[in-house]
Order: structure tokens, then C-alpha cells, then sequence
């Protein structure tokens, strides 16, 4: 009797089925441009600055002096998060105006979280992450 494998036992036993569907190519392709948008330290912070402003907005002038870049470096980098569709830019006189996307940072967030829970059960809110000392019960008082 042959015990041999064929190639198509080799894949069926190695393979995990998807639990859910993975992101597309284009969509993972405008993930991609948001995220390279927000890895730059100076946006991280400059998007920071503006959430923290009344009315999650910010003149440049305000962000040149919080973050202690030109005003042309700044421009650039809001560029790249308006470009992004992270940020809006209003022009006012010679200033110009940036405001946080309604609900733009909330859906990065929740798509993060989608794809980093996908398939996995749920755990109730009040259920503590798993320990990782060893030390599974507290001493005693």
C-alpha cells in the first residue's frame, strides 16, 4: 500500500482557511499612502497639534512654532497629509487654515482594528489580557 502525498494533500494540510475577507490591492494601496503619511514623526506630531486645537483646527503659523519647522517644511508636510485626505487646508488672508477630516483618523483606526481582530472571538471588556510572569494569581495581603 503507497503512503505517498500528492501535491494537492501538501497544500490542503498546510493551508489556513481565511476567516475573513483581506484587504484588496486598492484598497491596501490607499492604506499604504495614509500610513507612510502618518510614519513621518514631524506629521504624526503637526496631525497631534491641529486634534489638540479647539475645533480639532490650526493656522500654520500656530504649528511652525509647536513643532520648530519653517514654515515651507511645514507646508510641505501638510501637503502630504492633505494629500493623504487626512487634513482640509482653508485659506484665510495670507494664512492658511488645516482641520482634521471628520472621522478620517476614526476610520485608520477602526480599519486597524478590523484587520487586527478578524476571525478572533471577542473577549468581554472586563476580561484582562492573558498573563505573561507566570505569576497567575496575586499574593495574598
Amino acid at each position: 500500500m503507497s503512503t505517498a502525498l500528492t501535491l494537492t494533500d501538501v497544500a490542503t494540510a498546510c493551508c489556513t482557511p481565511l476567516r475573513s475577507a483581506p484587504l484588496g490591492a486598492a484598497e491596501a494601496g490607499r492604506l499604504s499612502a495614509i500610513f507612510k503619511a502618518v510614519a513621518d514623526p514631524a506629521r504624526l506630531r503637526l496631525l497631534s497639534i491641529i486634534a489638540a486645537h479647539e475645533g480639532a483646527e490650526a493656522c500654520v503659523c500656530d504649528l511652525t512654532e509647536l513643532v520648530g519647522l519653517s514654515q515651507p517644511t511645514v507646508s510641505h508636510h501638510m501637503r502630504v497629509l492633505t494629500d493623504a485626505g487626512l487634513v482640509v487646508r482653508e485659506k484665510r488672508g495670507r494664512w492658511a487654515y488645516y482641520a482634521i477630516v471628520p472621522g478620517a483618523l476614526e476610520a485608520l483606526g477602526a480599519v486597524l482594528l478590523e484587520q487586527g481582530t478578524a476571525g478572533r472571538p471577542a473577549r468581554p471588556s472586563g476580561d484582562a489580557a492573558p498573563s505573561t510572569s507566570g505569576n497567575a494569581t496575586p499574593a495574598a495581603s
